[in-house]
């Protein structure tokens, strides 16, 4: 493919969901950096950057079809390279007290959706399992995936788990 047509791919796609639902789209790049550490250790650091710049310039900055992106990845957003040409970036660490408690389920969340799926008597065995992650100056924050398979197969309803999987 051409690396052109290429780095203009993300940028096409969210014109074509905005074309197809009338609104502007919101973008969500899970580890965007991962390709990016892949080119570091495999020796084509350079040729991944300039891709990766076409390809966040085209989706990110001159995208008339995007509302917003979140960008998630180990990497702190640098405005030195990949960024450059971007502005009007908010990072947010895990050490953000911006949306700390959404990272994850918080402990009253999750130990309210135990009383509904029928789990009280679990509380404390969930809680040392599961429990640990801490986001900004938020504590008790529960892993999403983790609680969710836990309450699998359950067919009570709840707000915290909507989606069985």
């Amino acid at each position: 493919m051409d690396e052109v047509v290429a780095s203009n791919c993300l940028k096409y796609f969210c014109k074509w969901l905005s074309e197809y639902y009338g609104k502007k789209v919101i973008l969500l790049i899970d580890e965007y950096d991962t390709p990016m550490q892949e080119a570091f250790v495999r020796g084509y650091w350079d040729e991944m950057t300039e891709f990766m710049r076409n390809t966040f310039n085209g989706a990110l900055k001159t995208n008339p079809y995007l509302h917003k992106a979140l960008l998630t990845g180990i990497t702190r957003v640098s405005r030195e390279s990949l960024f450059s040409d971007l502005n009007n970036l908010s990072v947010i660490t895990n050490t953000s007290d911006k949306y700390a408690d959404c990272f994850g389920f918080t402990e009253t969340e999750v130990f309210n959706e135990l009383d509904v799926y029928g789990y009280s008597s679990e509380k404390q065995n969930v809680k040392k399992w599961y429990d640990g992650f801490k986001f900004g100056d938020i504590d008790n924050i529960y892993n999403p995936w983790s609680i969710i398979r836990f309450t699998k197969g359950k067919s009570i309803g709840g707000n915290l788990f909507p989606i069985i999987i």
